[in-house]
Formats: structure tokens, C-alpha cells, sequence
């Protein structure tokens, strides 16, 4: 990682920071890094967070624990501290040593990559209308925060309906709290949705939006094209089954963890930030109780996958060989497969590998 990326991941980190409400400031044109002079810690060090600090109405520690816990895991970085007032000081791993570490990561956890226990010890009590919209967004809220070590209590300001368990909603406790979402149109029941769209497409509309937009629950939800965001998806997530199968068929698998070589080009590199972004997307939809906010995930994976699939094939193409270039390229795709079915799951959403 050079400096110039460095500062560019650091960017990054200050503008999802402020996309996700952590930090209400101007997102600066650039972030400067310096060598750490000597006696220092890491290889580079940056006082974005000081420059931050006054705008946000936070101290400079508390910026950067923000920002840290946006960088940390990143392709090509091994350890982010903070020190001082308020400095990030970054220790890099070379670009292959992350790779290989994050697709070990990946590996060992499954589609779990991601969980972890930041919520631990929390107890969240919330209620939801007696309504689908709101029950669904309950239900994934709840997903998210359990997969972050939180206990969850959820309950209906009213009688469930009986078509929710078909959603794959399981009311559970009571609390006065409710959150608001806004409801779909008035006659747009659980059942009428369920036999127009069925389960999936049904969660995925009215969890993609954001809690305050109109969900829009048309028939385009069921289109297998580009433009359907649940189908594209779905389908990258597919794809990485076949080229699995594939592989099987021409007698190679992917690489496994560290002896995967490092992967060259602007799509691995997409692809592998949006990997190591996913801890820290799911502990903020968890977070904000914005289901939406993974979903928005899950569609940049996809296409980052699929880019990547088309610049370097993790299959052999014409009479080339399979090589040490291809295993490693399948266990790249096969782990953005991982965050995608992981992703899908805690959205009460399947992930079929046939489409």
C-alpha cells in the first residue's frame, strides 16, 4: 500500500463515517499521512481526527476511534492505534499477507465473517405496528443486532398476523419503544404481498429503502435482470457456486488462506475493500437499526464481484492451465459468495446457488 492509498482509504473511512450519522463534519478534499518520525508507532500517521474534531463536536479520540473502526481489517493494513491527542498511526501488511489474511478470516468464519460483539451486553427492547413493514423491519433489526452479541426483545403494538411467520418472523418479548418506519400502501397486506412477490422479494422490498422512504413493491422485484438489485444479488452469489463447480470439473480448488498469492487490478482491489468493510457495515446497520444500510452492501459486493469476473476469470479460459493465478482468484470470488449468502441470511433472505 502506498501512501497515496493509504490516504485514500483513510477518505473513505471519513466519508462512510459521515454517511452513516457517526460524524456529522465536512468530508475533507483529501487526507494527509505522514511517515512516523522516529520513536513513533506503525509506518504512517495521519491527524485527520484533530482536523475533524472541532466541525464534529467531539474530541480528537473520539473521532478517531470512529475512523479506526472503519480502517481497521482494510486490504494492506495490519494494525490502526491511536495515540496522543488524537493521531492515527497505521502499521501496514504487505498487499499479499493481507489478502491472504482476509480470505483466512473469511474462510474459518463463513457466513458468520462479520458477527461479532460489539452489542454484547446490550439489551434492546423495542415494539412495532401491527403492521408488515414494520414487523419485517423489527425482525431484521433484531438478526442484525443478535449477530453483534446483543439480546433483542421485540413486540407488536397489536395483534401479529398470522401470514408473518411466512416471512420468517418470530415476534419475541415486549417493549414500549417503538420505531418508526413508514407503512407500505394501505390494502398492501402480508398475505396479498406474500402471493405477488413471495417471501424474498417481499423482505427485500420493504427492507432495501431506508425506514423513512417509500418501499416500492412492484412486480419489478421479480424481473432477473441488471436493474432488479435482489436479483443481481442473488445471482452473483449463484455465479460463485458455478465457477466452484466449475473448477471441480477441470480438477482445481481455491486457494486456502495464506498460500493465496496477492491479486493485481483495480477490481480485486474493489472487491477485497468491500470484504474488509463487511465487520464494520453490519455492526452499523446493527447499530442504526437500518437493515437497508446492509442491503446497500450486499448490491456493491455484488457488482464489485462481477466487475472482477470480468476483468480475470477465476476459471481458465481457451487452453490455458489452471495456475496458482486461478485458485486464488476463485477464493477471492468464493468469499465475496460467503459475505453475499452471510449478508442475504441476516436479511431473512435465501440464497439459492441455482437461478
Amino acid at each position: 500500500m502506498t501512501p497515496a492509498d493509504l490516504s485514500l482509504t483513510v477518505l473513505r473511512a471519513v466519508r462512510r463515517a459521515v454517511d452513516e450519522n457517526a460524524l456529522h463534519a465536512p468530508v475533507p478534499a483529501r487526507v494527509r499521512v505522514e511517515r512516523t518520525r522516529p520513536g513513533g508507532r506503525g509506518d504512517y500517521a495521519s491527524a485527520v481526527a484533530l482536523q475533524l474534531a472541532g466541525p464534529a463536536a467531539l474530541s480528537a479520540r473520539e473521532v478517531a476511534e470512529i475512523l479506526r473502526e472503519r480502517v481497521a481489517g482494510a486490504p494492506g493494513i495490519g494494525r490502526v492505534e491511536i495515540t496522543g491527542p488524537g493521531f492515527l498511526n497505521f502499521t501496514l501488511d504487505g498487499s499479499a499477507d493481507a489478502y491472504g489474511a482476509l480470505m483466512s478470516r473469511v474462510r474459518e468464519q463463513g457466513p458468520r465473517y462479520g458477527h461479532g460483539d460489539a452489542l454484547a451486553g446490550d439489551l434492546l427492547r423495542f415494539s412495532h405496528a401491527s403492521e408488515v413493514r414494520a414487523a419485517v423491519t423489527a425482525d431484521a433489526v433484531g438478526r442484525l443486532a443478535r449477530a453483534q452479541g446483543a439480546r433483542v426483545h421485540i413486540g407488536c403494538d397489536g395483534a401479529p398476523d398470522p401470514d408473518w411467520a411466512r416471512l420468517g418472523i418470530v415476534g419475541d418479548g415486549e417493549d414500549p419503544s417503538a420505531t418508526e418506519i413508514r407503512p407500505v400502501p394501505a390494502g398492501a397486506t402480508a398475505g396479498e404481498l406474500l402471493r405477488r412477490l413471495g417471501p424474498d422479494a417481499t423482505r427485500w422490498g420493504l427492507l432495501r429503502p431506508a425506514g423513512h422512504d417509500r418501499a416500492p413493491l412492484g412486480d419489478d422485484l421479480l424481473v432477473q435482470g441488471e436493474g432488479n438489485a435482489l436479483f443481481l444479488v442473488r445471482y452473483a452469489h449463484s455465479r460463485v457456486h458455478a465457477l466452484t463447480r466449475g473448477a471441480e470439473l477441470l480438477g482445481f480448488t481455491s486457494a486456502s488462506g495464506q498460500e493465496a498469492p496477492g491479486i493485481a487490478g483495480a477490481e480485486a482491489d474493489a472487491l477485497l475493500a468491500l470484504l474488509a468493510d463487511h465487520p464494520a457495515a453490519l455492526l452499523a446497520a446493527a447499530r442504526h437499526r437500518a437493515p437497508d444500510r446492509l442491503a446497500r452492501h450486499l448490491e456493491a459486493v455484488a457488482r464489485a464481484l462481477l466487475d472482477f469476473h470480468d476483468v480475470a476469470s477465476p476459471l481458465p479460459v481457451g487452453d490455458e492451465k489452471p495456475s496458482a493465478a486461478h485458485r486464488s482468484r476463485l477464493a477471492l470470488a468464493e468469499a465475496a459468495g460467503t459475505v453475499l449468502a452471510g449478508g442475504l441470511s441476516l436479511l431473512g433472505i435465501s440464497a439459492p446457488r441455482h437461478l
